[in-house]
C-alpha cells in the first residue's frame, strides 16, 4: 500500500512538473516573439507637450527633469543636463508600447513586483496632467519587465531596453562636459601651450584661420580636432571622494600643460590641463572641482603653433580650376584655360589627362616644414584660378643649393619643400601636351 501511494504521488508530481515545464516553455516562447502588431500602447504623449519627468527608483533616489529653454535637472540638486541623454528618456516615454497584455484585471500586484515597483516614472504635460508608469519584476524569460499605468488594473510586459532607457539617475543624465559650448557657433578659440598663445578665428568661408600671434593660414582639420578634444573632455561621475581629493592635489602640484578658452554666442568658457607624472588633470568652467582626464586630451592640447599651420601650398582643394598659368625657369608662361570639358592652350586643345595629373599634384603639394628665410629668385611659378575667380592661388618656388623654398605671393610665410616633390611637379607640368595621334577620336570603329 505504501509503495502504491508513493508511485501515485510520483505520477502526480511528474504531471505537475510537466505542466509547469510546458507552461514556462510556452511563456518563454511568447516572450521571445517580442511586440506584436497589436501591442497595446502604454504612453502616447507629444514630446513638445512634456514639461517634467520624475524618475523614482526603489533605492529611494529621485531624479526630476524640467523643461525650460532646455532640459535641466532640478532634483536631487540643480544640475545642467546632457540634452542627448534626456532626449532619449523623453523619446521613450512619449511613445511607449508594451510587448503584450498579461492580465486584464490584476488583483495581486505583488505577483508582478508592482506593489513596490522597481521604478516609477511620472510624466507631467504642459497642461498639468500627469501620467505615472510603474515597472516591476523581470519576466520569467528575462526578456522584459512587468509594467502598468497606476490608473489601470491592466498589467503588461515591456522590453528590457525600455526599462534600461528610463532607469536613470541624475549622475547618468547630467552634463559631464568640463567645458560647455556650441561647436557650430564658435567664433574664437584660444590655446596657451608651450609658452605661446595661439588664437583662431573663422574667415568669410567659415574656415579657421590663425589670428594670433600673427595672421597665418590654419590647417582647418587640426583646429577642428582641437575643438573636438575640448568638447569631449568629460568628468567621471563614478569616482570616489578619495579619488577626487587625490585629483585636486595632483592638479595643484602638477605642471601646467595648456589653457584653452572657447567663445560662442553664450560667452567664453575655459579649461586648464595639468600633468602630474604620467597623468593629466583638468579644471573646467562648466563643472566644479578637478577631474582626471585621458592622455588624449592632455596630448591634444600640448601643441605648438606649427602644429596648426596649413602646410599645403594651394587652397583650391576639391574645387576644379578654371585657369592654370605656369612659368618655368626659361621665363616662358603657358596659360591653360578650361573651356567646357576641354583644356585649351590658346586655340590648341590639350590632353586633359595630362592637365588633370598636374592638378592632382598641385592639390597635394605640401611643405615639409616652415622656414624664417631661404626664398630667393623664383625658378617655377604657378597661378591657379578656381571657383569663378573667388580662389586665386599664386605660388613661387626658388632653389638654394639643393634645397627648395616657396612662398604664396602677398603672404609672409616661407615654406621649405621636398626636392622630389618639386621634381615631380615640374615633370607633370612638362607632360602637359596636345592629344597624341593615337588618342584621336574613332568613328564607326575605325580611326579617322
Amino acid at each position: 500500500m505504501q509503495l502504491r501511494g508513493l508511485l501515485a504521488a510520483l505520477a502526480v508530481l511528474a504531471v505537475l512538473s510537466g505542466a509547469v515545464y510546458f507552461s514556462s516553455k510556452k511563456k518563454a516562447q511568447e516572450e521571445k516573439k517580442g511586440p506584436t502588431s497589436d501591442s497595446p500602447k502604454l504612453m502616447a504623449i507629444p514630446e513638445d507637450q512634456i514639461q517634467q519627468i520624475e524618475i523614482r527608483r526603489k533605492d529611494g533616489k529621485i531624479t526630476t527633469l524640467k523643461k525650460g529653454d532646455k532640459w535641466q535637472i532640478t532634483a536631487p540638486e540643480a544640475l545642467a543636463a546632457d540634452q542627448d541623454s534626456v532626449n532619449s528618456v523623453v523619446s521613450t516615454v512619449s511613445s511607449l508600447s508594451s510587448d503584450r497584455l498579461v492580465e486584464e484585471k490584476a488583483e495581486d500586484l505583488a505577483t508582478f513586483g508592482l506593489k513596490a515597483p522597481q521604478l516609477e516614472v511620472i510624466v507631467t504635460r504642459k497642461d498639468g496632467k500627469a501620467t505615472k508608469l510603474e515597472i516591476g519584476d523581470e519576466t520569467p524569460g528575462g526578456s522584459g519587465f512587468f509594467a502598468r499605468l497606476d490608473v489601470e488594473t491592466k498589467v503588461y510586459t515591456i522590453g528590457s531596453f525600455n526599462k534600461t532607457s528610463l532607469d536613470k539617475t541624475a549622475q547618468d543624465l547630467r552634463d559631464r562636459r568640463l567645458v560647455a559650448f556650441d561647436s557650430e557657433k564658435l567664433t574664437r578659440v584660444e590655446l596657451t601651450a608651450k609658452s605661446q598663445t595661439i588664437e583662431f578665428g573663422r574667415n568669410n568661408q567659415n574656415e579657421w584661420q590663425i589670428v594670433k600671434p600673427k595672421p597665418l593660414r590654419a590647417d582647418n582639420w587640426a583646429v577642428e580636432e582641437l575643438v573636438r578634444k575640448i568638447k569631449d573632455a568629460k568628468m567621471d561621475t563614478a569616482v570616489s571622494e578619495e579619488d577626487a581629493r587625490k585629483a585636486a592635489s595632483s592638479f595643484a602640484s602638477g605642471v601646467k600643460v595648456a589653457v584653452t578658452r572657447v567663445t560662442d554666442a553664450a560667452g567664453t568658457s575655459e579649461i586648464e590641463v595639468r600633468k602630474k607624472e604620467k597623468d593629466y588633470f583638468a579644471k573646467g568652467s562648466a563643472v566644479a572641482g578637478v577631474h582626471k582626464v585621458g592622455n588624449d586630451l592632455g596630448e591634444g592640447l600640448d601643441k605648438a603653433l606649427s602644429d596648426f599651420r596649413n602646410k599645403k601650398l594651394f587652397d583650391f582643394g576639391f574645387n576644379d580650376p578654371a585657369k592654370i598659368e605656369i612659368k618655368g625657369s626659361g621665363g616662358q608662361t603657358k596659360a591653360y584655360q578650361k573651356s567646357g570639358e576641354k583644356w585649351m592652350l590658346g586655340n590648341q586643345q590639350m590632353d586633359s589627362v595630362g592637365v588633370q595629373s598636374f592638378v592632382d599634384k598641385l592639390r597635394d603639394f605640401s611643405s615639409i616644414k616652415f622656414a624664417d628665410s631661404g626664398f630667393t629668385t623664383p625658378v617655377f611659378d604657378v597661378k591657379v584660378t578656381a571657383k569663378e575667380g573667388k580662389i586665386a592661388d599664386h605660388v613661387q618656388i626658388s632653389k638654394s643649393g639643393n634645397s627648395y623654398f616657396a612662398i604664396r605671393v602677398n603672404e609672409p610665410s616661407v615654406y621649405e619643400l621636398d626636392s622630389q616633390a618639386v621634381d615631380a611637379l615640374e615633370k607633370a607640368a612638362g607632360d602637359i601636351k596636345p592629344p597624341s595621334s593615337g588618342k584621336d577620336e574613332k568613328k564607326d570603329g575605325k580611326k579617322k
